[in-house]
């Protein structure tokens, strides 16, 4: 047939087809498919392979395509990937739903990384380390060898850990590699708390030293306390120390010159918590800037104002049960915005701008739980027998791992948690280093350390 008659009965077929019902319509192309040999079917199928088929993500605009993968899950999406190179290459260019999916695992983000395959990335970095948690994989176990005598005190920055001890002696520890960096003669350590330079002591014989690491000299010695002293803190700007005692004071030191500026009283038991802390929000009583300190006894959270003044007196007391029913464990977070403390009621969250209770957060029925950190996606927590992480988004556990028969301590002083940061969401980097440190009966220090990524 010339082209010219077969396009005029083409034509004339399309007309007349289209004026077919859908019936009538499959019967005619069912018979055309019973009439067609092999190259013609394989043309068929071709063709309706792209008419049936269509490939959206290929098809529709960028940002329609990203919009709708919204809508899958991050599980899904990784399926979507391995369909074709097409598929995988705009699923993992979706900054937007990698950094949701990462959110919701408790991941930090940086929203300054534009890099589109970074996020998908981190996900899959995320998720590993989930499931390690999930499964109870993703942490490992040490131990430091050296004193002779119960270790007391326990303070942990930046990778070292300092150790007091019945020894009569302190040790500076780099927790990476287990090596002792310092070790000077001290007198029995209850507290200890260090920076580069210098360390300060509380002491079972009632006083507060300072050493430098370098020589082991001690450099200042503060007396006073007629109890032992189970807490310090200190702020070199201010040049003030902090001392929390069994004489139920909290005294006030300049750091220089060892000279008592004040004694706080009001407390009723043995002092075994003292916190310096810049505040990070506004109410009658405070400004953001200003310098405060906690203290903390078996029952009671007191809040003082301090500076360079000499006198103070307490902004407000804070306790979970009018009648003493009700102990507070030794364990205090405070971060200037938030004060966290446990007790066997669970953990009260109070707001420092109002002092009011913002959630009390309670543990599965069978478990007494007492606080090491708190953050603001996790927090890390510990019984007898284990050591736990909380979302605290959902208020579940969602991971522990065993502790050997660690020494108890009624101060709370011979236990510690390490590394913080990942405590407000952990982003990949965060998740290394020490998690856990605890003295155990043999003299030694037990530690729970991040696992590195498999």
């Amino acid at each position: 047939m010339e082209k010219k008659d077969f396009e005029a009965w083409l034509d004339n077929i399309s007309i007349t087809f289209l004026s077919l019902t859908d019936l009538q319509k499959n019967e005619t192309l069912d018979h055309l498919i019973s009439l067609s040999g092999a190259v013609q079917l394989r043309h068929l199928s071709n063709n309706l392979e792209i008419l049936l088929k269509r490939d959206f993500l290929k098809l529709l605009p960028l940002e329609l395509s990203f919009y709708l993968l919204k809508w899958l899950d991050p599980q899904t999406l990784l399926t979507c990937c391995l369909v074709s190179k097409q598929w995988n290459k705009v699923i993992s260019a979706c900054t937007e739903v990698w950094q949701t999916a990462c959110k919701n695992l408790g991941w930090q983000i940086d929203d300054s990384v534009q890099d589109p395959l970074h996020w998908k990335k981190v996900y899959l970095k995320a998720i590993l380390r989930m499931k390690q948690l999930k499964d109870h994989e993703a942490f490992e176990t040490s131990s430091l060898i050296g004193h002779s005598a119960r270790v007391y005190a326990l303070y942990y920055k930046d990778g070292l850990l300092c150790t007091g001890s019945d020894d009569l002696s302190a040790k500076l520890w780099d927790v990476s590699t287990g090596q002792c960096i310092y070790g000077i003669q001290t007198h029995t350590c209850a507290a200890v708390k260090f920076d580069e330079q210098k360390l300060v002591t509380g002491s079972f014989d009632n006083t507060v030293a300072c050493w430098e690491w370098s020589s082991g000299a001690k450099t200042q010695h503060f007396r006073g306390h007629t109890g032992a002293v189970f807490s310090v803190d200190y702020n070199d700007e201010l040049d003030v120390l902090v001392s929390g005692s069994a004489d139920f004071t909290v005294k006030v030191w300049a750091l220089s010159t060892g000279t008592c500026l004040n004694t706080l009283t009001g407390h009723t038991e043995w002092v075994t918590k003292v916190v310096l802390q810049k505040c990070k929000v506004k109410s009658l009583m405070h400004s953001p800037g200003d310098h405060i300190l906690l203290s903390a006894d078996k029952y009671e959270i007191k809040i003082w104002p301090i500076g360079r003044e000499i006198n103070c007196k307490c902004l407000k007391t804070l306790s979970v049960s009018e009648d003493r029913s009700i102990s507070l464990q030794p364990r205090l977070h405070f971060d200037g915005k938030y004060i966290v403390c446990s007790s066997a009621l669970g953990l009260y969250q109070w707001d420092f701008a109002s002092y009011d209770i913002l959630r009390v957060i309670k543990p599965p029925d069978f478990l007494n739980v007492s606080l090491l950190g708190f953050g603001e996606i996790f927090a890390l927590l510990f019984d007898n027998r284990y050591l736990y992480i909380m979302d605290l988004r959902t208020e579940k556990l969602i991971s522990r791992w065993p502790l050997p028969e660690y020494r108890k301590s009624k101060r709370g002083s011979s236990f510690l948690a390490g590394e913080m940061s990942w405590l407000n969401g952990l982003n990949g980097q965060n998740d290394t280093g020490l998690v856990f440190a605890t003295s155990m009966p043999d003299h030694s220090i037990h530690l729970v350390l991040w696992k590195e990524h498999g």
